[in-house]
């Protein structure tokens, strides 16, 4: 069972590269060289100012453990984005790659909220049809799942190789939001398309 704590910060637009290059020339460095830590990756919007990076871990304690070490490098970048850093905490469910990841890929994340008790549940609906949907198109590259058991927050992520498949989708993922929702007390309070710009997560297949 593997981990993962992702950092989100919408600020200025006009300092995400600078956040970028911050992310791969300082945090990346002392993030991985961490004990349990997996690798870091990170998700930019650069329409409306928001970064996101995801940190693996072999384990929950690991995790946890380097809590004090990084609140140092997220108030530096949250002070360079001028915004407030929201961090979360998840189990990493899934992990599917159809192909390798690359930088410069897109991705379409997705945050939703369920009962708890339908936790189990809400992971086979991404298994069995989220998946299985996505391995038909043809530009689809990878997919992964996290979950926080607490609170039955989970957030699905689903990358390919251009922005242009990434749209050409988004369709198919509204009917599928529609679908469990119908079926289930699942709600998604938000949804951001992003350009995944630094692609070193390493987590293993997990489905």
């Amino acid at each position: 069972m593997m981990y993962a704590r992702s950092t989100s910060i919408t600020g200025d637009a006009a300092q995400i590269d600078a956040c970028v290059a911050f992310l791969r020339e300082e945090v990346m460095p002392t993030i991985t060289g961490m004990d349990g830590c997996m690798g870091i990756s990170l998700l930019v919007d650069r329409d409306v100012g928001r970064c996101i990076a995801t940190t693996s871990w072999a384990g929950e304690d690991e995790m946890r453990a380097t809590e004090g070490q990084v609140v140092p490098l997220r108030d530096r970048a949250s002070r360079m984005m001028g915004g407030e850093a929201v961090v979360d905490e998840w189990e990493i469910a899934v992990m599917h790659r159809e192909h390798e990841t690359e930088e410069g890929s897109w991705c379409r994340v997705t945050w939703m909220q369920c009962d708890p008790a339908e936790l189990e549940s809400m992971i086979d609906f991404f298994k069995d049809t989220v998946l299985v949907r996505l391995e038909a198109d043809d530009d689809f590259c990878s997919a992964s799942f996290f979950v926080d058991r607490g609170s039955g927050r989970c957030c699905g992520t689903a990358r390919f190789a251009t922005r242009e498949a990434l749209e050409a989708t988004r369709e198919m993922a509204r009917r599928m939001r529609d679908e469990r929702s119908a079926t289930s007390r699942t709600t998604f309070p938000d949804i951001a398309e992003c350009e995944l710009v630094l692609a070193h997560l390493r987590v293993p297949e997990l489905v």
